[in-house]
């Protein structure tokens, strides 16, 4: 399995597509895996244009977190029966939080989780912990844990070690360095890293975040920042999975 971390803007989904062709033809994986949420143009939500781009390249699944509802074209396309969002919000928001694809090897269940911290609806975010358990799991389960957290990510893996062959952390857009294995054949990285351009802050040009910062004491204040323009970097990983347990993973750029 081939697995991104969160894609900034369109052309960080450019890059990615040509690299996907390259890692493709080297490594054969069985499925490919793209945490999409800020792959919009701006970097907030998904496109359009964006997700069908990716999609044609061989993703099989296009994952989210926190801004997979961003705006009506980002929830348009959570219909798309190969885009899945965090299981563990409320029911009645769009989307579905897991999906399983056939593979030439078995099937494989990647179920979206979401620290409650990371997504601006306290309260109203189930553990992720209990949605894992009512999730439907079919043949290899792998988890992309959406959340800032390295605690909590790093606690879930030991939870469903030997259950999911990986628990893939996104959403902080800087990778860790450490590629855990855990005893009982789950493989763990804290954060996989962003696809996006380098320079910035997660991605995107810093002088909107500073003005608020520095004028009003808060980054986040309109207008939102936009993706920096900059070389772009691709962070993921290269899982090897026998019999739904992990047997190697590394990183792969």
């Amino acid at each position: 399995m081939l697995f991104f971390g969160d894609v900034v803007g369109h052309e960080a989904t450019r890059v990615l597509v040509e690299r996907i062709a390259e890692l493709g033809a080297e490594h054969a994986p069985d499925i490919v895996v793209v945490n999409a949420e800020n792959c919009a143009p701006d970097g907030l939500g998904m496109g359009a244009e964006e997700v069908g781009m990716l999609l044609a390249a061989g993703v099989d699944v296009i994952s989210g977190g926190n801004h997979s509802w961003d705006d009506d074209e980002s929830v348009e396309l959570l219909e798309n029966p190969k885009v899945i969002r965090p299981a563990n919000v409320p029911p009645e928001m769009a989307g579905r939080g897991g999906i399983t694809v056939e593979t030439a090897d078995g099937p494989v269940t990647v179920v979206n989780l979401v620290d409650p911290r990371a997504i601006h609806i306290e309260g109203k975010v189930r553990p992720p912990y209990e949605s894992w358990l009512e999730a439907d799991r079919v043949g290899t389960v792998v988890v992309d844990f959406h959340g800032d957290h390295v605690f909590d990510k790093q606690v879930f893996a030991h939870a469903v070690d030997g259950q999911a062959a990986a628990v893939l952390g996104t959403h902080s857009h800087e990778a860790t360095t450490r590629l855990h294995r855990l005893p009982l054949g789950t493989v763990l990285v804290t954060e996989v890293g962003m696809t996006g351009p380098i320079g910035g802050v997660q991605g995107f040009d810093p002088g909107r975040l500073v003005d608020g910062l520095v004028r009003f004491g808060d980054p986040y204040t309109r207008p939102l920042p936009v993706p920096i323009a900059g070389p772009i970097e691709v962070s993921g990983v290269l899982v090897d999975v026998t019999a739904g347990r992990a047997t190697d993973i590394r990183r792969v750029a």
